[in-house]
């Protein structure tokens, strides 16, 4: 077991590495369970600001009511094809809902940023349309995992 852990902090990205790397990616795998305790995992695009992770989700999706019952969820970043390649970041915690449900964009000085980050990474705009059936869900992390494996020797 000790041999594993000191090959994972070998293999783990440093806090500049783990913000370039949430930043460049497009897309996460979210993980929510039902109350009946069955997982639900679903892709969804995002942005991190350094501390928290956005995620942008449709209001009436089955990850937003397991959401709503249990906030508890898990986000799994990743890349690379090849063993030597692959690298990503999960995080887990409990998400919050922000701002108006759904989104209409009512002034709403937290979202103001994630808000700037999303238009520009996804539709290369300044400000991002509402559509009245999307909401925000922050995920402060309580847990972060990384790995790069393209440190192995």
């Amino acid at each position: 077991m000790a041999v594993s852990q000191r090959r994972g902090r070998r293999i783990m990205m440093t806090d500049a590495e783990r913000d370039a790397f949430l930043t460049a990616q497009r897309t996460c795998r979210v993980a929510t369970v039902s109350s009946d305790g069955m997982p639900h995992v679903a892709a969804l695009w995002f942005v991190w600001d350094g501390s928290s992770l956005w995620l942008y989700s449709l209001t009436r999706s089955l990850r937003w009511s397991q959401l709503r019952h249990d906030r508890r969820a898990a986000v799994v970043v990743d890349d690379g094809v090849e063993y030597g390649e692959l690298r990503g970041v999960e995080l887990s915690g409990e998400v919050d809902f922000v701002g108006e449900l759904p989104r209409t964009g009512l002034d709403c000085a937290e979202l103001n940023e994630p808000e700037r980050l999303f238009a520009s990474k996804y539709f290369g705009m300044d400000t991002l349309p509402h559509d009245g059936r999307h909401g925000w869900l922050r995920l402060t992390p309580r847990t972060v995992t990384s790995w790069d494996f393209r440190k192995l020797p």
